[in-house]
């Protein structure tokens, strides 16, 4: 166990790690908007549409965001952290 986190400390390790959360961040992303995770159809070829459809969707959106100057979220706020500053004391 302490090996391995000694090892999260290197600099290999945190630049593997940037590339698997960018991964990370479009998988979420895809599931957010298209709901990629269930196809609405059956049979390769229209899943395998669907999911074509589904990454022109998402180039799209970040193609707007670049293009309109609004970056896209690059952080998550639990519902928790979102809902402390607008609850009242009892």
């Amino acid at each position: 166990m302490d090996g391995a986190r000694a090892e999260q400390t290197s600099r290999d390790w945190g630049d593997k790690y940037k590339l698997r959360a960018g991964v990370e961040g479009t998988v979420r992303q895809a599931v957010a908007v298209t709901g990629i995770r269930r196809a609405r159809y059956r049979g390769l070829p229209k899943v395998h549409l669907e999911h074509v459809y589904s990454a022109v969707a998402l180039n799209l959106i970040r193609l707007d965001a670049w293009w309109n100057g609004h970056p896209l979220d690059r952080t998550r706020t639990s519902h928790l952290e979102r809902d402390q500053g607008t609850a009242r004391p009892g």
